[in-house]
């Protein structure tokens, strides 16, 4: 009811009952009717307010009482009857205060279970549509929840998956422990094999977490199909080697082809002898040395490197801070990435060029081992016509600079293989890696052509 209307409703019942009070003169007092509006008011108004009605209610109960005035009798009487209205009033304020604090809660859980509804729709549509796999499990490992992806990676009818063992499809994921109060909390990924109901094997990327629930302990897995990825990576390794191959076939046959030359030259004037020349086995190792420098060339002609194309060289570098930035952190060594937010674009091999970095920053980490100072520089920027990257460390520097890109280098890491082959990649793509000397570490530098409309040729590998 409006406040407006209590207060005039409760208004005219304390005149009414002052009226009936006034008017019947009997031995009956009607004061005791005024506990009703008080009860009303009490409501609707502050303590003061309600102190104060209650004060003209005591003084018209006394004005209209039929019963003869006595001080002792009427102070307490007065006090009493004060209190008596005052206290229903409290009453009726405190019952309206918790009404509305009732109110208001009651209104906040409603307001909190329809956003709860609403977030549990829109989690459900999510987890519903979502292209990844998940799915939920109970404490023996049996599928509590499976989405609609979860049913297609592992070649379930839909709605069939729930209740069935997980084991079946990936053994290593029922094989971890449900949380208690005692065993930890998984919030991990792991690599694992997975099965599908027709048999089919695939690499499974799983990340999951276990939690505890008031129905007992549950697992929730995230899982992606990693076979390409394990695809992708066997052919690129495949073709790194087969790069590497090219590049040592190649220069193996160069050599070939040089040392064949001096033994035909050495062939032609050992030939102006007539008594040598005559001789049938002098005359073989001379058809001999022929075929095998045929055979260098031939070879030699073989090994032309792929085609390049046009490289992101920020969105490179940005895939190598990916690569190498964890293990150096592990390292306690720090990367600082001095890369403008622009670069053009660079002529290069985008795997090779990766290969060429990566090789770079290893050794530099490899360098830099065993110093107090360790840190790695990577710096970026056009330069003229072509785009330029430093990998500035503060290792112990290079004592013979002009045997860093020879073959087989004594004391290199591993085959000493890794400078040349980057190198060798690199050039083949009309770029360059330089040794800049330093006061201090070593500084290497990769230099790339800048990316045009027309395609460069092709760079054979006897010119490297």
């Amino acid at each position: 009811m409006n406040q407006k209307w209590v207060l005039i409703s409760a208004g005219l019942l304390i005149a009414s009952i002052a009226l009936v009070d006034w008017y019947f003169e009997e031995n009956i007092s009607f004061g005791f009717l005024y506990l009703f509006p008080m009860l009303m008011l009490g409501a609707r108004m502050s303590r003061w307010q309600i102190a104060g009605v209650a004060g003209l209610c005591t003084g018209l109960t006394e004005a209209f009482d039929p019963f003869p005035w006595a001080m002792p009798v009427g102070i307490s009487r007065l006090v009493l009857t004060f209190a008596a209205f005052f206290g229903t009033g409290l009453y009726g304020f405190a019952s309206a205060r918790s009404r509305q604090l009732a109110s208001r809660h009651l209104g906040a859980i409603e307001r909190e279970v329809e956003l709860r509804r609403q977030t549990e729709e829109q989690l459900e549509f999510l987890i519903s549509t979502s292209p990844a796999t998940i799915f939920t499990l109970d404490a023996a490992g049996r599928v509590l929840f499976a989405n609609k992806a979860a049913h297609r990676l592992l070649s379930v009818e839909e709605g069939k998956l729930q209740g069935q063992p997980i084991g079946q499809f990936f053994p290593a994921l029922a094989t971890v422990p449900p949380s208690t109060e005692k065993a930890p909390f998984f919030r991990t990924e792991m690599e694992c094999r997975g099965r599908r109901q027709d048999g089919d094997v695939f690499l499974a990327h799983i990340w999951f977490s276990t939690y505890q629930t008031t129905s007992g302990p549950r697992l929730a897995a995230v899982v992606f199909d990693a076979s390409e990825e394990l695809r992708d990576r066997a052919e690129f390794n495949l073709q790194q080697i087969l790069s590497g191959s090219r590049v040592l076939v190649s220069a193996l046959c160069h050599e070939i082809r040089n040392v064949c030359g001096a033994i035909a030259a050495v062939h032609s004037k050992l030939a102006r002898d007539e008594q040598l020349s005559s001789n049938e086995d002098f005359n073989a190792l001379g058809t001999l040395v022929q075929g095998l420098e045929k055979m260098a060339g031939f070879e030699l002609r073989q090994t032309t490197q792929p085609l390049a194309e046009s490289v992101d060289v920020r969105a490179l570098l940005e895939e190598l801070r990916i690569v190498i930035e964890q293990s150096f952190h592990e390292s306690e060594m720090s990367i600082v990435w001095e890369v403008p937010d622009t670069l053009p674009r660079a002529w290069a091999d985008h795997q090779e060029l990766l290969q060429a970095f990566l090789n770079i920053a290893k050794n530099s980490q490899r360098a830099m081992q065993g110093q107090n100072r360790r840190e790695l520089i990577i710096r970026a920027s056009a330069e003229r016509a072509s785009i330029v990257i430093r990998f500035l460390d503060s290792g112990p520097g290079v004592s013979n600079p002009e045997r860093l890109f020879a073959l087989f280098q004594p004391g290199a890491h591993s085959s000493g293989l890794g400078l040349y082959l980057s190198r060798t990649f690199v050039r083949t793509f009309h770029g360059d890696i330089e040794y800049e000397p330093q006061p201090r570490g070593s500084c290497f530098v990769v230099t790339l052509a800048l990316a045009t409309e027309h395609q460069p040729s092709l760079v054979m590998a006897d010119t490297l």
